[in-house]
């Protein structure tokens, strides 16, 4: 059973039915659950489908031997297995000759769908992979009004850049992209649901901040176990499977997976991230177009976010580590890897843990921007995000503000976000600041604009005697 995507299968569907010619980019995050999504929306109806070999070999290592010879191979493999005749091809322009044969035995009158799954990791240095694929689309299939292909991809920028934005042979030629995007958090209750876990909204939030809504790794929890068990069964057990997926999934995503993994570890440790000369100066890597690339990869793979703090202009761009795997990988994996052996449940009440759920929490909230305005009731308006923050100076103390939602019906939101186990209480010391937050940002907003104190948390607010701070209260309910 398929949670979710229901507008992806319908919109899969429809593409179905079209009576067109149609070329499909589909991508999104390894482990999101794109190819279960295609398998599922077209049971019984695939023509031909056809999967590049990982480039990481049964070490870890990119075997770049023979890659292309190895790819072409098991290409003809694949044709042979859909019932395919003709010899080895010894280029892509005869492999996709090949598979032009052999879909031209299909009448007109039958829809016929092809999904070539992992497609960048076909394209080998040197192979002519994409003059290949250019010469059956542009040659052959986009003449066929009956054909139907879907090339998917877990490189967000491959996909991008050599298809969806091709200034080539393919520009113009996808006829519709799909990006396929992690679970909310009512998507994960929904599938732990159809899978007999038993958990509260407090803790399937707690599970979201360690693997986000990755259905891959949602399919490690076991029903018989607590949310703390489940986390140390799959990170910090003797063989726990998620234990070296950062590497592997770097590897296979990347040409370049060291230096990414770089820019990855220099943003995990900054909460407000890190600007670019911040982080030209923390990796060492030079200020390029090569870097600029290298971001932009980040940021297609939802990795990282860039953001502009409240007031301040582009110029000042932060980058910020955003995946939650990556980050609880980052602060509790590969940390401890040098230091004694441990486990979560001992961990879980220490400081560490609890300043870092109040981060991830805030990711989760940036995750869920739609469901934060459905609960304002500002779906419509149209919004601006950003973080804010104020260095201080030596009479003053600094400060932060967690989320500024701009709203363009002159209306600012000053977010605050906490993950507690208990209603949050304003007493007199969080009331002074919050006014002097306020104050403070009452100078970088129009005059016109009203500024309203709106409170995240997981279970709401105490009726104190200054509980009408916030204008707003929103629940772990809200979010769901």
């Amino acid at each position: 059973m398929i949670i979710g995507r229901e507008r992806e299968i319908k919109k899969l569907n429809d593409l179905y039915e079209s009576g067109n010619a149609e070329l499909i980019a589909l991508y999104g995050r390894r482990r999101v659950g794109k190819t279960f999504l295609v398998d599922e929306t077209f049971i019984d109806r695939i023509c031909f489908r056809h999967a590049g070999l990982s480039p990481i070999g049964s070490i870890g290592e990119k075997s770049g031997k023979n890659r292309m010879k190895d790819q072409l191979m098991h290409f003809h493999r694949s044709l042979k297995a859909f019932g395919g005749d003709s010899r080895k091809p010894e280029s892509w322009l005869e492999a996709f000759y090949a598979l032009e044969d052999f879909l031209s035995k299909y009448g007109n009158d039958q829809r016929i769908l092809v999904f070539i799954d992992e497609i960048q990791w076909l394209d080998t240095p040197r192979a002519g992979f994409m003059t290949g694929f250019e010469a059956f689309w542009n040659g052959w299939a986009c003449h066929k009004k009956n054909i139907m292909v879907i090339v998917c991809g877990s490189s967000s920028s491959w996909m991008l850049t050599n298809l969806v934005n091709n200034h080539g042979g393919l520009y113009g030629r996808i006829t519709y992209e799909m990006k396929i995007r992690p679970f909310s958090l009512g998507e994960c209750e929904k599938y732990f649901r159809s899978e007999g876990i038993l958990m509260s909204r407090y803790d399937i939030t707690a599970a979201y901040m360690a693997v986000g809504g990755i259905p891959y790794y949602l399919r490690y929890f076991d029903r018989e176990l607590s949310l703390s068990g489940n986390i140390d069964q799959m990170f910090f057990a003797e063989n726990a499977p998620l234990k070296d997926e950062f590497d592997r999934m770097f590897s296979a995503l990347f040409r370049d997976a060291e230096d990414m993994k770089l820019i990855v570890k220099a943003l995990a440790g900054k909460s407000r991230g890190l600007t670019r000369a911040e982080l030209i100066e923390v990796t060492g890597i030079p200020d390029s177009g090569d870097l600029s690339k290298k971001l932009r990869a980040l940021l297609a793979g939802d990795f990282i976010i860039s953001y502009s703090s409240f007031g301040d202009s582009k110029r000042h761009t932060r980058y910020k580590l955003f995946d939650p795997y990556c980050i609880f990988y980052l602060r509790f994996i590969d940390a401890s890897r040098n230091e004694r052996k441990t486990d979560w449940i001992s961990m879980e009440s220490s400081h560490q843990v609890t300043t870092w759920r109040g981060l991830a929490f805030e990711n989760v909230c940036w995750n869920h921007i739609g469901k934060i305005k459905e609960a304002l009731r500002i779906g419509g308006v149209s919004t601006t995000e950003s973080l804010w923050s104020n260095r201080g100076c030596e009479n003053e103390d600094g400060t932060q503000i967690d989320l500024v939602i701009e709203r363009k019906d002159n209306v600012v939101h000053l977010c605050e976000i906490k993950f507690l186990s208990d209603e949050f209480e304003v007493n007199r010391d969080y009331h002074l600041v919050l006014e002097r937050r306020k104050n403070l940002l009452s100078g970088s907003v129009s005059r016109k604009a009203a500024i309203h104190n709106t409170l995240i948390t997981t279970y709401g607010l105490k009726k104190t005697q200054h509980f009408s701070d916030f204008v707003h209260v929103l629940t772990l309910d809200d979010l769901f």
